[in-house]
Protein backbone atom coordinates (compact mmCIF):
# COMPACT_ATOMS: atom_id res chain seq x y z
CA UNK A 1 0.00 0.00 0.00
CA UNK A 2 1.48 3.31 -1.10
CA UNK A 3 0.98 5.88 1.64
CA UNK A 4 2.04 9.49 1.35
CA UNK A 5 2.79 11.62 4.38
CA UNK A 6 2.58 15.41 4.02
CA UNK A 7 3.01 17.75 6.95
CA UNK A 8 3.07 14.80 9.37
CA UNK A 9 -0.39 13.64 8.23
CA UNK A 10 -0.93 10.30 6.51
CA UNK A 11 -2.88 11.17 3.35
CA UNK A 12 -4.32 7.67 2.89
CA UNK A 13 -6.35 8.00 6.11
CA UNK A 14 -8.33 10.94 4.75
CA UNK A 15 -11.46 10.40 2.70
CA UNK A 16 -11.07 11.56 -0.89
CA UNK A 17 -12.87 14.80 -1.65
CA UNK A 18 -14.40 15.32 -5.11
CA UNK A 19 -11.96 17.67 -6.84
CA UNK A 20 -14.02 18.75 -9.86
CA UNK A 21 -17.21 19.06 -7.82
CA UNK A 22 -15.46 21.25 -5.24
CA UNK A 23 -13.96 23.47 -7.95
CA UNK A 24 -17.34 23.78 -9.68
CA UNK A 25 -19.13 24.63 -6.43
CA UNK A 26 -16.50 27.25 -5.61
CA UNK A 27 -16.75 28.69 -9.14
CA UNK A 28 -20.50 29.08 -8.59
CA UNK A 29 -19.93 30.80 -5.22
CA UNK A 30 -21.14 27.90 -3.09
CA UNK A 31 -19.52 26.02 -0.22
CA UNK A 32 -17.14 23.41 -1.65
CA UNK A 33 -18.28 20.90 0.98
CA UNK A 34 -22.08 20.96 0.72
CA UNK A 35 -22.74 23.13 -2.33
CA UNK A 36 -25.60 24.91 -0.57
CA UNK A 37 -24.12 27.65 1.61
CA UNK A 38 -22.66 30.92 0.33
CA UNK A 39 -18.91 31.07 -0.18
CA UNK A 40 -18.63 34.86 -0.29
CA UNK A 41 -19.66 37.48 2.26
CA UNK A 42 -18.91 40.33 -0.17
CA UNK A 43 -17.40 40.66 -3.62
CA UNK A 44 -14.25 38.61 -2.98
CA UNK A 45 -14.24 38.24 0.82
CA UNK A 46 -15.12 34.69 1.84
CA UNK A 47 -17.37 33.79 4.74
CA UNK A 48 -15.78 32.50 7.93
CA UNK A 49 -17.78 29.29 7.75
CA UNK A 50 -20.61 27.82 5.73
CA UNK A 51 -24.01 28.75 7.12
CA UNK A 52 -25.44 25.42 5.95
CA UNK A 53 -22.88 22.74 6.92
CA UNK A 54 -20.53 24.68 9.23
CA UNK A 55 -17.37 23.99 7.15
CA UNK A 56 -14.65 26.46 8.15
CA UNK A 57 -13.60 28.57 5.16
CA UNK A 58 -11.66 31.38 6.89
CA UNK A 59 -8.24 29.74 6.65
CA UNK A 60 -8.02 29.47 2.86
CA UNK A 61 -4.98 31.01 1.21
CA UNK A 62 -6.12 32.01 -2.28
CA UNK A 63 -3.91 35.13 -2.10
CA UNK A 64 -2.83 36.26 -5.59
CA UNK A 65 -3.49 33.07 -7.58
CA UNK A 66 -7.03 34.07 -8.66
CA UNK A 67 -5.79 37.42 -9.98
CA UNK A 68 -2.97 35.74 -11.92
CA UNK A 69 -5.36 33.19 -13.39
CA UNK A 70 -7.81 35.93 -14.39
CA UNK A 71 -5.01 37.85 -16.14
CA UNK A 72 -4.04 34.73 -18.09
CA UNK A 73 -7.65 33.86 -19.02
CA UNK A 74 -8.67 37.39 -19.98
CA UNK A 75 -5.41 37.97 -21.82
CA UNK A 76 -5.94 34.90 -23.98
CA UNK A 77 -9.60 35.69 -24.66
CA UNK A 78 -9.08 39.35 -25.49
CA UNK A 79 -5.91 38.84 -27.51
CA UNK A 80 -7.50 36.04 -29.55
CA UNK A 81 -10.64 38.09 -30.18
CA UNK A 82 -8.59 41.17 -31.04
CA UNK A 83 -6.48 39.29 -33.55
CA UNK A 84 -9.59 37.79 -35.13
CA UNK A 85 -11.27 41.20 -35.40
CA UNK A 86 -8.10 42.77 -36.72
CA UNK A 87 -7.92 40.23 -39.56
CA UNK A 88 -11.61 40.58 -40.49
CA UNK A 89 -12.36 44.28 -40.00
CA UNK A 90 -10.55 47.56 -40.59
CA UNK A 91 -11.30 49.51 -37.41
CA UNK A 92 -9.70 52.76 -36.32
CA UNK A 93 -7.64 53.02 -33.15
CA UNK A 94 -10.49 54.77 -31.31
CA UNK A 95 -12.91 52.02 -32.31
CA UNK A 96 -10.45 49.37 -31.18
CA UNK A 97 -9.98 51.09 -27.81
CA UNK A 98 -13.73 51.51 -27.40
CA UNK A 99 -14.18 47.74 -27.81
CA UNK A 100 -11.19 46.15 -26.09
CA UNK A 101 -10.65 48.30 -22.99
CA UNK A 102 -14.21 47.96 -21.64
CA UNK A 103 -14.32 44.27 -22.60
CA UNK A 104 -11.06 43.61 -20.76
CA UNK A 105 -12.28 45.42 -17.63
CA UNK A 106 -15.67 43.67 -17.61
CA UNK A 107 -14.14 40.24 -18.14
CA UNK A 108 -11.51 40.75 -15.43
CA UNK A 109 -14.03 41.95 -12.84
CA UNK A 110 -16.58 39.33 -13.86
CA UNK A 111 -14.14 36.41 -13.59
CA UNK A 112 -12.34 37.38 -10.38
CA UNK A 113 -14.97 36.06 -7.94
CA UNK A 114 -15.67 32.74 -9.74
CA UNK A 115 -11.95 32.04 -10.15
CA UNK A 116 -11.29 32.79 -6.47
CA UNK A 117 -14.13 30.44 -5.54
CA UNK A 118 -12.63 27.73 -7.74
CA UNK A 119 -9.23 28.17 -6.06
CA UNK A 120 -10.84 27.88 -2.60
CA UNK A 121 -12.67 24.75 -3.80
CA UNK A 122 -9.37 23.31 -5.06
CA UNK A 123 -7.69 23.99 -1.71
CA UNK A 124 -10.60 22.38 0.15
CA UNK A 125 -10.58 19.26 -2.05
CA UNK A 126 -6.81 18.79 -1.63
CA UNK A 127 -6.83 19.46 2.15
CA UNK A 128 -4.58 22.48 1.67
CA UNK A 129 -3.99 25.42 4.04
CA UNK A 130 -5.93 24.36 7.11
CA UNK A 131 -8.68 22.45 5.31
CA UNK A 132 -7.04 19.25 6.55
CA UNK A 133 -7.19 20.19 10.22
CA UNK A 134 -3.54 21.12 10.68
CA UNK A 135 -1.97 24.56 10.76
CA UNK A 136 0.28 25.83 7.98
CA UNK A 137 3.96 25.89 8.77
CA UNK A 138 5.33 29.42 8.89
CA UNK A 139 8.65 29.95 7.15
CA UNK A 140 11.09 32.14 8.98
CA UNK A 141 13.87 33.89 7.16
CA UNK A 142 17.01 34.85 9.05
CA UNK A 143 17.85 38.53 9.11
CA UNK A 144 20.48 39.46 6.55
Amino acid sequence: MNQQVFGGVNQSLRPARPLLTAIQRGFLGKCPNCGKGRLFASFVRTVSECEHCGEAIHHHRADDLPAYLVVVIVGHLVLGAFMGFESMFDLSLIQQLAIWIPLTIVLAIGLLRPVKGAVVGLQWALYMHGFGGEEDEVETHPEV
